[in-house]
């Protein structure tokens, strides 16, 4: 009866952990930032807001994309993302602009939620460190309507 119990303890106590970690992986587990998202900026100088456009993929563990931004003379710029970083919920890259012989790197951290991307600019402005808050909502594709 005792070799009975004790197997029966064992088995509640590897149920419970096989429980426990189970639990863990689904909160360990990445969130999928897949998809297009926008937001906007102060424009320069009082102007009118930008519109940036944010198209990431997660391909296994590998989260890739491009950050579309208003450029000189209406022409959209195209910059691709690096050293993307994705840990649960929390996305991590930056983007490196090219202008006029010099280059500007902004640092992205966010968190990732079903419909948006909300977090922290870094960059370097006059020698310092700078941040500001940003937010990106998921862009849905349009319903197409319906025929009769």
């Amino acid at each position: 009866m005792t070799l009975e119990r004790k197997s029966i303890t064992s088995l509640i106590k590897i149920g419970l952990c096989a429980l426990v970690a189970v639990g863990f992986l689904a909160q360990v587990q990445a969130a999928d930032p897949t998809g297009t998202y926008s937001w906007t900026t102060p424009g320069r100088n009082g102007g009118p807001e930008r519109k940036m456009t944010l198209k990431l993929k997660l391909e296994g563990d590998k989260v890739t994309g491009t950050l579309s931004s208003p450029g000189r003379n209406g022409e959209t710029t195209n910059v691709e993302i690096k050293d993307a970083k994705l840990t649960g919920d929390d996305l991590s890259f930056s983007i490196t602009r090219e202008f006029n012989g010099n280059s500007m790197t902004q640092k992205y951290n966010a968190k990732v939620t079903a419909d948006s991307i909300k977090g922290k600019i870094e960059f370097q402005r006059n020698g310092e460190t700078q941040s500001r808050d940003w937010e990106a909502k998921k862009v849905t594709a349009a319903k197409a309507p319906e025929t009769k």
